[in-house]
């Protein structure tokens, strides 16, 4: 090694030439001949009469080259401080060599200096930009260039390559000279090909198959849709993940004893993948045993903690995930009660003779910490304070887990971005908390369309631009467009969610539609108007929002128009208020797997205008997962009704079913009828259930390819008049029924859904509706 050589070699010359010590008095450098920076004559002969001689130096200085070396001028020279000198100045990576010569009875201190590097660039790199590669590297450029630093940039290029799955990739730092002892450093890189995963096997598995425990894990075997797919690709950090996974998967079927003996990844003799393999034990199923509450935190009763245990859980198998939800409703219940310091530790208890686990809820009383700052992240085209906003905590506030959970569940709701994250970490005390509110922004503007065919209309299809995040304060504007057949539907809303930042929101909607039924109701309509609302909550879960519309109808009969629509024709305007009651128990406002959402929709006609009337509608809607939220299901109950207390109801006010609200059948499709003319009145009345599941098809998640079917039933009937002359009105009550399939997929231009129905129960009027196309594209 040249540090041991050289440290050897100054040893030999100074016990050749000083013997034990020296008094070192000046020190200086010898002239470079005919080199850049040589010292003038004088210095040049008084370098020669000094003990120590530092030569060879070029752009720096020799009292900075003594500095490195700690030898000052009136210090005693020794073998053993010229060797530290020398190792001190190696260490500082300023110098490619170091040389102690002996010359005329003084010892030089010979330098050779790295070269500076001019610039940096990489070539042959696709999968990573330079930009990424720059921050991987210590090197910079103006920095001495030394080639174990190189070597170690190289290798530091070739691990990031390694994690994003490219196992064979190689990397050469190439360095070009240049005048003035600079170089330009290339790092040439072939990344290779990227490294799959030829298999992955489970040994010690008796209970789960290999092929149910790969549905389980995020790694996956490589396939024909490698080339789409990246959880194929090997990545050591994974395997963390994967152990994590398989044992969450275990405890949530009560195997308590569960663990990952081993993960190990073995590369193929060719290197092209890698074979998997994962070693557990799974150990005995363990159920239930005695499920109890320990309070020690002063001012909480312990049955009212008691009381969010399933009385029945006691003797089911034992799920670790259901312990933690059972834990987290004890410390949300603990807030509601104003204690929001409480925390909720579950103690599981094994009996391995019985195979049961007791848990113990212990409730005790945590430390008080306090918010002292909330730090917002990742938002650059959103305003900081549409944010902030959403979080129930300011600065001052105590720190409450179940409103920063809140926080961040309303965040998301928002829909402007595709992760949220909130997370607490240590302030300037021990008391204190700051909160980092991490956010990646997603597209808020889009334009969508849909498409559907009707046996009657033929094709439909509606376009709308809308942008969610105005000016990124939070605030939507929507202008649709919509044509069916011969409708034209204009429609423009805007939508302020917080008006001053408060628990207000205010919209206006102007709309005008055109609307040609007479292929359904022998009938076109010209309605315009304009709806001011305001909402707000009256609960934690529960919002209000009122409306005031004003309406413009004029509906123009054909000749062949049925008696009950030519009682309609004219014009007539309409003025009612009315409100929007909502209660909001879904786990997740985008994509709910569980819970419900009750909706209740009045609204009166009277306040001048020629109308008058009451119409009511409620909505019930639940979901519900299985096998980990692979499988989502869904069932809706509808139910609607309008009274008038003035003229009769018109054809324009009553309900329809068809289309969306009743996949399977056409826009207007079912519903009170004349059977002379064919023309669909409307209904007074409706009922509907709607069921609907999604789940897998077995493709890989990235894909973005899911199934589902559904089933819709509903049924509209009654009208205040059913007698004109011998014209038979049908406006009973007769149940409908469609089935049939859909197919969700994530493309690049948005969410796409088909859907195809079939009618199952239905009458010989009925028009029914074979598939609805919809897709939308994000800019």
């Amino acid at each position: 090694m040249p540090r041991a050589r050289l440290g050897l070699r100054a040893r030999a010359v100074l016990r050749a030439v000083l013997g034990a010590a020296l008094p070192l008095v000046v020190l200086t450098a010898a002239p470079l001949p005919g080199g850049v920076g040589a010292p003038p004559a004088h210095a040049q002969a008084q370098a020669q009469s000094r003990s120590l001689i530092v030569r060879g130096n070029r752009r720096i200085e020799v009292e900075t080259i003594l500095a490195y070396m700690q030898i000052a001028p009136d210090s005693e020279l020794t073998a053993e401080s010229l060797n530290r000198g020398v190792r001190r100045l190696f260490e500082t990576g300023l110098f490619r060599d170091v040389r102690v010569l002996q010359e005329d009875g003084a010892l030089v201190v010979e330098v050779v200096e790295n070269p500076s590097i001019n610039q940096i660039a990489f070539e042959g790199n696709d999968a990573l930009s330079d930009e990424d590669l720059q921050q991987i590297i210590a090197l910079r450029p103006r920095l001495p260039f030394t080639p174990s630093t190189a070597e170690a940039d190289a290798q530091a290029i070739i691990e990031v390559y390694r994690r994003t799955g490219r196992y064979g990739a190689e990397v050469e730092p190439v360095i070009i000279e240049r005048p003035e002892n600079r170089v330009d450093l290339v790092f040439e890189i072939d990344e290779g090909d990227l490294t799959g995963v030829n298999s992955i096997d489970f040994v010690g598995n008796e209970i789960f198959s290999d092929r149910r425990l790969r549905g389980v894990i995020e790694t996956a075997e490589s396939g024909f849709l490698s080339a789409f797919l990246s959880d194929d690709v090997y990545d050591p950090d994974k395997l963390e993940l994967d152990k994590e996974l398989l044992r969450q998967f275990y405890l949530e079927r009560g195997h308590a004893d569960f663990t990952v003996l081993s993960a190990t990844a073995e590369l193929a003799p060719d290197g092209d993948g890698f074979f998997i393999t994962f070693t557990v034990s799974e150990g005995p199923v363990y159920n239930f045993g005695n499920l109890d509450v320990s309070v020690s935190a002063r001012g909480l009763d312990p049955e009212d903690f008691r009381a969010l245990i399933p009385a029945d859980l006691s003797g089911d198998t034992y799920n670790a995930t259901r312990v933690e939800k059972i834990a987290n409703e004890m410390t949300d219940l603990a807030g509601q009660k104003g204690f929001a310091f409480v925390q909720v530790r579950p103690r599981p208890s094994r009996n391995a003779e019985a195979l049961t686990v007791d848990v113990t809820f212990e409730i005790i009383e945590g430390s008080r910490i306090f918010i002292e700052r909330i730090d917002i992240e990742g938002n650059t085209a959103t305003l900081d304070r549409v944010i902030r906003r959403e979080i129930d905590l300011v600065e001052g506030d105590a720190f409450d887990a179940r409103r920063v959970r809140d926080a961040q569940r309303e965040i998301r709701a928002l829909n402007f971005f595709s992760d949220v994250q909130i997370e607490a970490v240590q302030g300037s005390a021990e008391d204190r908390a700051v909160l980092k509110v991490k956010v990646t922004e997603r597209s808020t503007g889009s334009i969508s369309f849909g498409i559907g065919f009707s046996t009657s209309v033929g094709p439909i299809g509606n376009v709308a631009v809308t942008e969610r995040n105005f000016l990124g304060r939070g605030q939507t504007v929507q202008a649709a467009v919509t044509a069916a057949g011969d409708t034209q539907l204009y429609d423009l809303l805007f939508v302020e969610p917080r008006v001053l930042d408060r628990d207000l929101s205010a919209s206006m909607r102007v709309f005008y539609l055109d609307d040609d039924v007479s292929d359904e109701s022998s009938f076109e309509q010209a309605r315009a108007g304009f709806t001011p609302g305001v909402g707000f909550p009256l609960g934690e879960r529960t919002n209000i929002g009122l409306r005031y519309s004003f309406l413009w109808d004029d509906i123009t009969v054909g000749i062949d128009a049925s008696p009950a629509i030519k009682a309609d024709e004219g014009d007539r305007t309409t003025s009612l208020v009315g409100y929007r009651l909502t209660y909001d128990q879904r786990n997740d406002v985008l994509e709910p797997s569980d819970g419900y959402l009750l909706t209740l929709d009045q609204e009166v006609a009277g306040l001048g205008g020629d109308s008058r009337f009451l119409r009511t509608r409620a909505t019930a809607k639940g979901w519900q997962g299985f096998f980990d939220n692979a499988v989502v299901a869904s069932l809706e109950l509808e139910g609607a009704a309008i009274y008038s207390f003035g003229p009769d109801t018109r054809v324009t006010e009553r309900y329809f079913l068809g289309s969306d609200s009743l996949r399977g059948f056409a826009q207007r499709g079912i519903g009170p009828r004349d059977l002379n003319t064919d023309d669909a009145l409307g209904g007074n009345f409706l009922l509907a259930a709607r069921f609907q599941v999604s789940f897998p098809l077995g493709l890989p998640e990235e894909l973005g390819i899911f199934g589902g079917a559904f089933v819709d039933a509903g049924t509209v009937w009654g009208l205040d008049r059913t007698t004109y002359g011998t014209t038979v009105i049908d406006d009973g009550l007769d149940l409908r029924v469609a089935a049939g399939g859909l197919l969700f997929i994530d493309t690049p231009f948005g969410p796409l859904e088909l859907s195809l129905g079939v009618p199952v129960i239905d009458e010989s009027f009925d028009e029914d509706e074979l598939f609805r196309l919809s897709v939308g594209t994000r800019f």
